[in-house]
Formats: C-alpha cells, structure tokens, sequence
C-alpha cells in the first residue's frame, strides 16, 4: 500500500520520542510505500533521519514567506468574506454547535483554494477588520473580564490564523490511507484527502495536542484575546480531526478521556502502546559507583527540569554524595529555559552535583548511567524514555502524567506532577533500598518485554492499514494493560497526597 504519514515538529527533521515512533513504523513495514508530509517552520530544515529507501518526505511550512499571490475579487472575495466570517463566530462560539458546524467551514476552505490563492486571501487587510468587527459584537463579554482587545491584537491573532491553515493550500496528498501523528495543524492533510479521494484516515495522538497547546500558550507573551481565539480555533480544528477520523489510535488509555471528551467516537477508538526493540536496551548490568538519579530527554518546560532540580536539591540534602545527570539536547528557542534551569541549580546550592550532559550517541547510556531514572513531565503520552528505562532493568520514579501509569503498574514509584517533595521522598527511598531497586528494576524489564516491545506495535499497525485500507476500520477496544497482582511482592506505598506508588518488600 501507499500510506502518508502527517507529522509536525517532528520526523523527519527533529529528534525525539514521536520520531523514533515514526522511524519504527516505517522501517517495520518495508512491504508498504511511506510518503512523510512534514509540516516545518521554514521548510529549509535538514533531515535528522536517514530514510529508508521505500519512505520519501515532503515539506509543508508554515512560516516561510507569504507567496506574493494575488487577492481574490468580485465573486470570490465575497465567498471568502462569508467563509472568514463564518469561521471567526465559530471560533468566539465555545457551543458544541459550532464544533459539528466548524468541519464544514474548513471544507469550504479547501474547496475555495482549488480555484483562488487561499494564502494571499487569509493575509490580506479583510480578515484583520472582520475580527475587529466580531470582537466589538463582543464588547459586554470582554468588559466583564477587564480585556479590551486592540488592532495589533487582531493582526496578531489573523496572521497565527493564516500560518496555521497554510497546509489548505498544499498539494492533497493521495494514498490508500493517511496516518497522522498528531492532532490539529498536522490532521489537516488528511482532512484533505478524505474529501477529496475518500482516503482513510487514522489519528495517533501520544500526548493529547489540545492540553498542551493550553499548557504552552499559558505561558507564552500574547495577549489574552490573542490566545483566546488561537487555542479556540485549535480546540474546533482538533475536534474536526477527531469526529473524521476511522480511527483514533491514541499511545495509551488515559488520553481517550480527553479523546472521546472532545469528540472522538468511542467505537472508533483503539490503544497502541508504543514499544522499544529488546535488542537495543539489554539489561543494564552493574549501578553507577556514586550514587546517581538520571534523566534523559529534550530540555523543555513541558519536561519540567525545575521540578527535578529542586527535588535533586532535598535527595542531596539527606545523601550529599548524590549526582544529577540530565541526558538530551535543546531545542533551538529552548536556550533560555536550560539557563533558567542551570540559574536555578546554583541557587540551590548544588549546582556542582548537576550535569546536563546533552544529546548522548546512544540513549542506553542514560539509563546505564543513573542508580534510579527519573520522568519529570508534566505532559506525556506514553514516553518512551521510560519504558526504554524500564526495558533496561532500572528502578524508576515517574510523574502521573499520560499513560506512566499504565506504563510503570506495580514496578516503580508515580508521584504528581510539579510536586518536588514527593520527587524527592521517592528518589531517597529507592537510592537508600538496593533490595528494593533490583526487585523492582527486574519487574519493569518483565513487564516492557511482556506488554512494550516495537513487534507488537508495528504489527498492530499493519492490520489496521489493512483494515482502513478494506474500508472495515477496526474497532475493537484494546484492553487496559493493569498489574492487579502485586509484582514479586511488592505492595502499594503513598508517595505523595493521594498518588499511589509502589516499592518492593526488602527480604
């Protein structure tokens, strides 16, 4: 079969978790034809993969420059006019009205840039004065919360608008099935092709697009209105993906909460757990010598270091010879989040005892290199990192983001997100415990070769192109992976305020 593979951010231009997923997929099925439609910032990245001869990439940027097209007039403008407007009322609507209405509109969208520039439409000095408009409709709604948004907070808002929906005005791809490995900007290819050749799509969330958006716009410098009308957008985009596609695959069951929550069909839905090749992560042998809490992926604040680092701060009160070593690259823009990180270690004093060690040749060495292994997110999917360390015999502490849960069962300790203390309380149990250590290192090695390996992922995937491809989308539910028996003993321990974690009885 011919398949498009949608991804964003990712492969094959970026490392990370998504991209080793992808390079799995696609070097498991050598029988079927891959064609990667990328969507990129600039389109100018290079490749970080080297890919196979059966897979071909393609790139849709959306933050190259705008192409000099020409505006549409007449009949033309005044069908944009409407479809704009109409777009803007559902995105300010948060009804689930609008949701079921906002497909048709993006339709119209893609039909209306078969015969006219879409790009040079949406940037032009309409759409700016139709949100003005709608705003001020809304005036009483922004009094009440003390927002008056501004002309710059429109220029603003349109040209976030006009970035996001470029990949409406790119090439439809054609194929026996579209797979997109995200929700959102990354969905609208497939929503492409859907109506135009009738293609198949399957979605692949591993963390949920729509609650990381909230988490990274939260943050981010633009005004209020500005993150209001981009995050509604985005919630009625994400929506559409999720109501047109066969099939949701999501990397774990936690997420089909928010899945079928925000409109997934519930019949249409079924887990694939990511899984690790055995062969890469051999069991780990022999501890560190000094005593060491290690962490290995990119350095973001969805990652959340600081927690880390001032739960590392309490461990090395208690046992001072403890080290820190903090595997994996930064991304470019994320300069500033590793100064605030490394700001933060100095100022706690133990900033001599932290090492980021950047991107390592071979992840294994992360995992080797820690007595404990250590997730510190805030969001997750189902994080390879973890099951990789699992895979490797090491004794884990994990946030209860995602499906860690499901991941870890009775063989680690889950402890809440941003809650440095019982990070810490956890840690200092497990590097003070070596019985326990090993016991629960060997029940997480068990448990991913049993429930996690790259096999058993890639074969699930083979039967649902198949599937897709008949037209019959499979849709019976995976059925939770759970640990109900305790682990060579292990009963439930409270780390932290109402968040079980386990630990091994000591013999």
């Amino acid at each position: 079969m011919n398949i498009t593979l949608v991804t964003e951010g990712t492969y094959p231009h970026a490392y990370g978790g998504v991209s080793v997923w992808c390079d799995q997929l696609v070097r498991g099925m050598p029988e079927h034809s891959f064609n990667v439609v990328a969507i990129t910032g600039t389109g100018a990245e290079p490749l970080a993969w080297e890919l196979p001869g059966h897979v071909t990439a393609e790139s849709v940027p959306l933050w190259g420059p705008r192409a000099g097209g020409r505006p549409p007039r007449a009949g033309a403008a005044r069908r944009f006019e409407l479809l704009y407007r109409t777009m803007l009322d559902l995105i300010l609507d948060p009804s689930d009205a609008a949701a079921e209405a906002f497909p048709s509109v993006l339709h119209s969208l893609l039909e209306f840039a078969r015969t006219n520039d879409l790009r040079a439409a949406l940037g032009g000095e309409g759409p700016v004065r139709w949100l003005v408009e709608a705003w001020s409709a809304r005036r009483a709604d922004f009094a009440r919360m003390g927002v008056r948004p501004t002309v710059h907070d429109a220029l603003t808002a349109v040209d976030l608008l006009e970035h996001s929906l470029r990949p409406l005005s790119a090439p439809v791809p054609r194929a026996d099935v579209t797979h997109a490995v995200s929700n959102g900007v990354a969905v609208l290819p497939g929503l492409a092709a859907k109506w135009t050749y009738g293609t198949p799509l399957c979605l692949t969330e591993h963390g949920i697009y729509l609650r990381e958006r909230y988490l990274g716009y939260g943050k981010s410098p633009y005004p209020w209105p500005v993150k209001a009308l981009v995050l509604g957008f985005l919630r009625l985009l994400s929506g559409a993906g999720y109501r047109a596609a066969d099939l949701v695959t999501p990397g774990n069951r936690y997420n089909q909460r928010w899945e079928v929550r925000c409109g997934a069909r519930p019949d249409r839905i079924q887990t694939v757990y990511n899984g690790v090749d055995p062969g890469d992560f051999p069991a780990a042998g022999a501890e560190p010598a000094v005593p060491t809490i290690s962490w290995a992926g990119r350095v973001d604040p969805i990652k959340d270091l600081e927690t880390l680092i001032r739960a590392f701060a309490r461990v090395h009160t208690e046992l001072p010879g403890v080290r820190l070593r903090l595997f994996g690259g930064t991304p470019k823009g994320g300069e500033r989040y590793r100064e605030r990180c490394e700001a933060l270690a100095a100022e706690l004093g133990v900033a001599e005892h932290v090492a980021f060690e950047g991107r390592v040749d071979d992840i294994r060495d992360a995992y080797v290199a820690g007595t404990v292994v250590v997730l510190s997110s805030i969001s997750e999917g189902f994080p390879y990192t973890l099951i990789e360390a699992m895979t490797c015999g090491r004794a884990t502490v994990a946030t209860d983001v995602g499906g860690v849960r499901e991941a870890v069962g009775d063989t680690g300790a889950v402890v809440p997100p941003r809650d440095p203390e019982a990070m810490a309380r956890a840690c200092v149990r497990l590097l003070r415990d070596e019985v326990t250590r090993h016991r629960l290192g060997a029940a997480a090695r068990e448990r991913a070769l049993e429930y996690f390996t790259v096999d058993q992922a890639v074969g699930s995937f083979r039967s649902i192109y198949a599937d897709l491809a008949r037209g019959e989308p499979p849709v019976t539910a995976t059925e939770p992976v759970t640990a109900t028996t305790p682990v060579i003993g292990t009963p439930t321990l409270t780390i932290g305020p109402g968040v079980a974690a386990t630990t091994a009885r000591s013999a």
